[in-house]
């Protein structure tokens, strides 16, 4: 059996399923909506801000999708026992379990580019039809790369946290409600906060922390989705579906 084809298979269910494809629509213009209202607000780049910040401002907000986007690849299979029959046309669960995860790398990368660039553009658009020309700065072209590379790896968190649960709902609760909730309340009242997930890799489009740079706030985050991937690939191949 050769990996590509699974990986073009895993693909596949992914493109024919309805709430990866609207959770992706919605997460991208939920992107622009956002950075438009933002810019919008601002009355026009010369006042405060660049396309650039004002896309930065709207990643918190779009994060929750790619969280969403993420868990479904691996959650949906065994919330309807569509996992057996994968089983049993991929007996080979290692080869399998890398598949999946290509194809769940593949859906949040493109997302979180998609979503990065619609909000830059609804931005640009916003205050060019009101008369006002963006203004570059805020770090450019680094800072959006930074983002969608932030954005890509909750996605990808979120996708290894829904495979060694297994269960939707949980993961969402779990994940939102780190990333939403508890990681802004510990940072308020200990700097310890810095290495959870979502609060280092914050650091790669915007590094305001003393200790960590965009590279290693970007490294704690990467460490974080590899150690829970890591735990689920040992359950998903050494335990019953």
């Amino acid at each position: 059996m050769r990996v590509g084809n699974v990986i073009l298979a895993e693909l596949d269910k992914l493109r024919t399923l309805p709430a990866v494809l609207l959770t992706a629509v919605a997460t991208v213009g939920a992107a622009a909506g956002i950075a438009a209202a933002f810019a919008a607000g601002d009355g026009g780049p010369g006042a405060a801000e660049s396309v650039t910040d004002v896309t930065l401002r709207m990643v918190p907000y779009v994060q929750a999708g790619l969280v969403l986007l993420g868990s479904l690849p691996a959650a949906h299979e065994y919330a309807d026992g569509q996992i057996r029959a994968t089983l049993t046309a991929v007996p080979e669960r290692g080869l399998l379990v890398a598949a999946k995860s290509v194809a769940a790398a593949t859906a949040v990368t493109l997302t979180a580019a998609a979503a990065t660039g619609a909000g830059a553009a609804a931005a640009a658009l916003t205050w060019w039809r009101a008369g006002a020309p963006p203004a570059a700065g805020g770090g450019g072209g680094g800072a959006l790369l930074g983002a969608t590379a932030y954005l890509a790896l909750i996605g990808l968190l979120s996708y290894a946290v829904a495979l060694l649960v297994r269960h939707l709902i949980p993961v969402l609760v779990g994940v939102l409600s780190l990333v939403l909730i508890g990681s802004p309340l510990l940072a308020a009242v200990t700097a310890h906060a810095r290495w959870l997930p979502d609060r280092a890799g914050s650091q790669l489009y915007a590094p305001t922390d003393p200790v960590l740079t965009a590279a290693t706030g970007g490294l704690v985050l990467l460490v974080w989705t590899v150690a829970v991937g890591v735990g689920a690939w040992v359950r998903f191949v050494r335990a019953d579906p």
